[in-house]
C-alpha cells in the first residue's frame, strides 16, 4: 500500500516544498488524533484544495483524504515504519535544499527559481490552531481519564463514504426521506457493537428495533440523532429518550418549543414589531413582517396550542411546572413534544416505559396515523405487533431486516436458523464424504487425479458457519424459607393523603399472601407507587391499620431503582458494600445469576445499558432472600428474553409477589389477580388483563379516540 507521502506527490506533483513538509509533519505528528476522515478533512483538507488551484472538487479533496486516513490505521508496525517516512522525508528535502543551492533537482517538491510559494500564511496559521486545539482537547481527555479511572468511555460510528451521495448532497439533488447509512461501524469505548452494518428505512414505514441489554440500541439511535452517522441535511430528526429533565419551564410551553420553525417565525416577529415601535426601521420591516404573516397563517401557528397531542387527558394545558409532573406524565410529555414537533424521522427509546395502559393504548393508534418513518426500541410484543411494519434485528454486531410485526419476525427468524443449521449439517455430511475419499487415496498413484479434484472442490466449498444461538437468560429468585399462615399483608380500611384537600386513598382494603401473584394497574398518578409504599410500611396512613406478619421479609424493586444504586462503583463492589462478609466469588456468583458476569461484574455500574442496571438490581433486591416482593414496573429497560426469564422465576418462586406493570405478556406469564388503582381505591377485576383492556377501549370510542 502506498505510503502518504507517495499518495500526496501522485495526487500533487506540483505541491511545493512547504506544503509537503508540513502536510506530512501534520500526518505524522498528528495521526493519533485523527479519529475520523472528517477530523483529517478539517486539517489539511482546505490547505490541499487551494493548492490543487481548482483542479479537484471538495469530493475529490475528501477522496484522498480518506486514502490518506487508510494508510495511517495500518497496524503498529506498518505504521511505525509509515511514520518513520513521514518524519524524514521533510528533513532531507530541507538539508538537501541547503547544500544544493538548486531546487530543480526535485522537480515538483521545492519551490523552482523564481517561483513564490502558493501557501496562504493565514490559512496555514488557522490550520494549525485547529490542530492544536484538537490535541489539547485530546491530552485533556487523556489526562482525566488517567486521574479518574471511573470516567465513562464515550460512543463513536464512522462510516464508508459513497461517491454518488456526497455529490448529491452537495447539488442539493437528494430530495428522498429514506434513509440509507451504509457499512458503518459503532463503538463504545474499545467495545466494538456494530462492524460493517447496513440501515436502510423507507420513508413512511415504522421499524422497531429489537436485541439484547447491551448490545447497542439505545446508542445506534444516539449516534442517527447527534448525525454522527451521515443523514441528509433536509432530513429532520427528533429523539425520544427515557424521559424528560424536570425544570422551570411550564408544560405546554415546553411542547410548543418543539416546532422550531414557528417558535423562529414568532421570534423574528417579536424582534421586527419592537424596531418599528422603537423608531429603529430600516424601512424593510413591514414587507418582511407581511411575509411572516403569511408563513404563520400557513403553518396555522394560532391552532398550535390546540394541535398538541393531547396523549389523553393530560395536565399539559395547565400551568404546571415540568418538575412537578411525575415519571409517567414526564414520559408522556416528551412523546407530545415529538408528535408535536412532526420530524421526518422519529427515534424512540423504550416509548411504554411508565406509561399506564391507557397512554400506550393512544400510543398504538396514534402512531398507526403517522405520515413519516420511525425508528423505535422496544420489548413490548404486543406494542410492537400494533405499531411496527418491519422488524430489525441487532445481533453480532450487524443488523437484520424482516419485514412483517414481531410475531412474524420470530417465525421467519426460526425458520432462517433451522434452514441455516440444515444447510451446515448437510455441507458438513458432504466434507467428511470427500475428505473418507481423499484419506483413502491420498497415496495411490492411480487415484492422484481424483484425489486432486476432491482437494479443489473442498477448496471452493463456501465456508458456512453453525447457528449462532444466543444464551438463555436464565433468572432465579431463591426461596429458602418455611411457610407460614396468613395473614401476611393486609390494609384494613386506609385513608391516606399527602394534601388533606386530596384524598390519594379512602377506604382501603385489600390483602396478600405467599400464593399471591397480582398485578396493580390504573393510571399515572392513580396512586399505584403510594399503595405499595403504604404496603412495604416506608409510608404510615392517616387512618386505618397495616398487619404484616413478624416473619415477612419483603424485597423491593423501584421503578426509580437506578436511584438506589452507586454508579461510580462496579457492581461486585455494591454487593460488597451492601452485603459484607462474603467473598468476591459469592458476590460474582449472585450477579452471574443475572446475567452480569465477567468483565460486566467489575465495570462501572454507569456504563452499564439500562437492561444491564436492572438486572444488578435485581441480583442486589434478592441477596437478603426476601418471601415477599413488591416489584413497580420491573419490565422497564429489560430484553424480551430477560422478561421471559422474570416471569419464569417469579412462577417458581416460593412467596408472594404484587407487582406494577403495563407490559400485556408479561402480565399474561405471572399473574392470577387484576387490581385497579383508581377513584382513591382499589378494585379486583374478575376478567384479568383482558377485561379491563376493554373496558378502556370502550372508553375511547366513546370519547372519539378509536
Amino acid at each position: 500500500m502506498a505510503s502518504c507521502a507517495d499518495i500526496l506527490r501522485s495526487e500533487f506533483p506540483d505541491l511545493d516544498g512547504e506544503v509537503f513538509a508540513y502536510v506530512t509533519g501534520i500526518l505524522h505528528g498528528g495521526g493519533a488524533d485523527f479519529e475520523s476522515v472528517d477530523d483529517l478533512v478539517e486539517a489539511v483538507g482546505e490547505l490541499l484544495r487551494e493548492v490543487s488551484q481548482d483542479t479537484k472538487d471538495d469530493s475529490a479533496i475528501r477522496e484522498i483524504c480518506q486514502r490518506l486516513f487508510n494508510t495511517l490505521q495500518l497496524d503498529e508496525a506498518q505504521a511505525q515504519r509509515c511514520s518513520q517516512v513521514l518524519l524524514d522525508t521533510p528533513i532531507q528535502l530541507s538539508q538537501i535544499a541547503d547544500g544544493c543551492g538548486d531546487a530543480d533537482v526535485l522537480p515538483g517538491l521545492l519551490l523552482k527559481r523564481g517561483q513564490t510559494s502558493m501557501v496562504n500564511a493565514k490559512k496555514l496559521e488557522k490550520a494549525e490552531a485547529r490542530l492544536k486545539a484538537k490535541q489539547d482537547k485530546r491530552m485533556e481527555r487523556d489526562s482525566l481519564k488517567s486521574s479518574n479511572p471511573l470516567v465513562l468511555e464515550e460512543a463513536s460510528a464512522s462510516q464508508a463514504a459513497s461517491k454518488k451521495e456526497t455529490r448529491m448532497e452537495s447539488s442539493g439533488k437528494n430530495k428522498s426521506y429514506d434513509v440509507r447509512i451504509e457499512n458503518f461501524d459503532v463503538s463504545f469505548g474499545e467495545r466494538v457493537l456494530l462492524a460493517g452494518a447496513d440501515l436502510n428505512l423507507a420513508f413512511g414505514r415504522r421499524y422497531g428495533l429489537v436485541g439484547r441489554n447491551g448490545l447497542g440500541k439505545t446508542t445506534l439511535l444516539k449516534m442517527i440523532a447527534s448525525r454522527s452517522l451521515h443523514i441528509p441535511s433536509h432530513i429532520s430528526i427528533l429523539h425520544v429518550e427515557q424521559e424528560v429533565a424536570g425544570d422551570d419551564t411550564p408544560a405546554l410551553q415546553s411542547v410548543l418549543e418543539c416546532d422550531t420553525t414557528r417558535e423562529s417565525l414568532l421570534r423574528e416577529e417579536r424582534d421586527l414589531t419592537a424596531k418599528v415601535n422603537a423608531g429603529r426601521g430600516e424601512g424593510t420591516e413591514g414587507a418582511r413582517l407581511s411575509e411572516i404573516y403569511a408563513k404563520l397563517e400557513e403553518i396555522e401557528a394560532d391552532k398550535a396550542p390546540a394541535r398538541g397531542p393531547a396523549l389523553n387527558s393530560n395536565p399539559f394545558a395547565t400551568s404546571s411546572l415540568l418538575r412537578e409532573f411525575s415519571g409517567g406524565w414526564r414520559m408522556r410529555l416528551a412523546l407530545a413534544r415529538a408528535l408535536f414537533a412532526r420530524p421526518d424521522l422519529l427515534l424512540l427509546d423504550e416509548p411504554t416505559n411508565m406509561l399506564d395502559v391507557r397512554a400506550i393504548l393512544w400510543l398504538e393508534t396514534y402512531l398507526q396515523t403517522w405520515q413519516s418513518t420511525i425508528l423505535v426500541v422496544s420489548h413490548d410484543r404486543n406494542f410492537l405487533n400494533v405499531v411496527a411494519t418491519d422488524i430489525i434485528h441487532l445481533h453480532s454486531q450487524r443488523l437484520d431486516m424482516y419485514r412483517g410485526d414481531f410475531e412474524n419476525f420470530m417465525k421467519i427468524k426460526e425458520e432462517r436458523l433451522k434452514n441455516q443449521q440444515r444447510e451446515y449439517e448437510a455441507q458438513q455430511q458432504y466434507r467428511e464424504h470427500i475428505q473418507v475419499f481423499i484419506d483413502r487415496f491420498r497415496y495411490n498413484a492411480n487415484r492422484a487425479s481424483q484425489v486432486q479434484s476432491k482437494l479443489k472442490l473442498l477448496e471452493k466449498l463456501p465456508e458456512l458457519k453453525p447457528v449462532d444461538k444466543e444464551s438463555e437468560v436464565i433468572m432465579k429468585f431463591p426461596d429458602g424459607f418455611e411457610k407460614f399462615s396468613p395473614p401476611i399483608l393486609q390494609l384494613d380500611e386506609i385513608d391516606f393523603y399527602y394534601d388533606p384537600s386530596h384524598y390519594i386513598f379512602h377506604s382501603l382494603s385489600v390483602s396478600a399472601d405467599l400464593e399471591s401473584r397480582i398485578c396493580v394497574v390504573g393510571e399515572n398518578g392513580a396512586g399505584k407507587s403510594t399503595m405499595l409504599k403504604i404496603l412495604m410500611g416506608e409510608l404510615a396512613p392517616v387512618r386505618g391499620i397495616r398487619h404484616a406478619h413478624r416473619n415477612l421479609k419483603i424485597g423491593y424493586f423501584s421503578q426509580h431503582h437506578v436511584d438506589q444504586l452507586d454508579l461510580n462503583i462496579s457492581a461486585v463492589e455494591l454487593l460488597a458494600r451492601k452485603f459484607p462478609g462474603k467473598t468476591e466469588e459469592e458476590y460474582r456468583h449472585q450477579l452471574g445469576s443475572y446475567g452480569i458476569s465477567g468483565e460486566l461484574a467489575v465495570r462501572p455500574v454507569a456504563s452499564l445499558s439500562g437492561g444491564q442496571k436492572s438486572r444488578v438490581a435485581f441480583a442486589q433486591m434478592t441477596m437478603s432472600c426476601p418471601n415477599f416482593y413488591i416489584l413497580d414496573e420491573p419490565t422497564n429497560h429489560l430484553d424480551m428474553e430477560t422478561i421471559e426469564a422474570l416471569a419464569k422465576a417469579l412462577n417458581k418462586f416460593r412467596g408472594g409477589v404484587i407487582l406494577v406493570s403495563h407490559n400485556e405478556r408479561f402480565i399474561h406469564l405471572v399473574c392470577r389477580e387484576l387490581w385497579v388503582c383508581e377513584n382513591a381505591t382499589v378494585t379486583r377485576i374478575e376478567g384479568g388483563f383482558e377485561q379491563y383492556r376493554d373496558i378502556l377501549k370502550e372508553q375511547f370510542r366513546k370519547e372519539g379516540f378509536l
